[in-house]
């Protein structure tokens, strides 16, 4: 395939103990973790009330979501986006499969509406008043990839900026035996076809993804790692990042600042 290109014009992160994309690009530098930050994403784009119920999962994608798009001086409003998640909310799924084979009649309605794998899309095209399209992935750990893919072929169709969301949970209950992942993850990018930031142009090709680094590292063994050998090197500078797309299939990315 032809490479597709974009501008990164800004960048959102949050992950437990490196809540901010400054505070990760600051880690990746010295290698010290912040003290006394947050434990968990609130994102401001939600009402107080709906803050605090929000799960995890859409907590971390809006917050590093309405990060990517103030940095970049974007209204949320005008953009197209895109969500992608390997596994949604596995602590909902979790809870649905066990009162489901327990007590089927209690299902909590609040549950079952974050249950859904756009519940995050959802909420933010609520919290932002957007009417521009909303995309809900998942490839399961070529997530990431699959979900940078449709983005630039947004770009590459005509759209003048696109906000992609990357976020992940970690599992419970007897879902940990079947897939142990840990913790909370999410980035953003805000992507256009001009702007300012590094340039970067990616095609498919057969390989190997980049071994993780300080960020992959330290987030273990959430399921969107496989997006951090990108957040890596942009947060090092490096000009070149492979990202895993599926079996035998790498997201080759080359990266040009200045």
């Amino acid at each position: 395939m032809n490479p597709l290109t974009a501008t990164i014009e800004s960048v959102g992160y949050w992950n437990n103990g490196l809540p901010s994309w400054q505070q990760a690009c600051n880690f990746v530098a010295t290698g010290a973790l912040p003290e006394g930050v947050a434990g968990k994403p609130a994102p401001q784009l939600l009402p107080p009330n709906e803050r605090r119920r929000a799960p995890e999962s859409v907590a971390v994608a809006l917050d590093v979501a309405l990060a990517a798009c103030t940095a970049a001086g974007r209204d949320p409003a005008t953009l197209p986006s895109v969500f992608t998640s390997t596994h949604g909310d596995l602590s909902i799924t979790d809870y649905m499969c066990a009162t489901l084979a327990s007590d089927p009649t209690a299902i909590s309605p609040t549950k079952f509406h974050n249950s859904v794998h756009n519940a995050a899309a959802g909420y933010w095209t609520i919290g932002a008043h957007c009417m521009q399209a909303a995309t809900a992935i998942s490839a399961y750990d070529a997530s990431f990839a699959e979900g940078l893919l449709e983005a630039l072929m947004q770009l590459d169709a005509g759209a003048d900026a696109v906000l992609l969301v990357g976020y992940d949970t970690g599992a419970t209950g007897p879902l940990r035996s079947v897939h142990d992942c840990s913790g909370l993850l999410g980035g953003a990018l805000l992507l256009s076809r001009g702007g300012n930031g590094p340039r970067i142009s990616v095609r498919l090709a057969d390989g190997q993804a980049d071994a993780p680094g300080m960020l992959g590292r330290h987030a273990g063994t959430n399921p969107m790692v496989s997006m951090l050998p990108l957040f890596d090197a942009l947060a090092s500078g490096k000009t070149q990042a492979t990202l895993h797309a599926g079996p035998g299939r790498v997201m080759s990315a080359e990266i040009a600042y200045g």
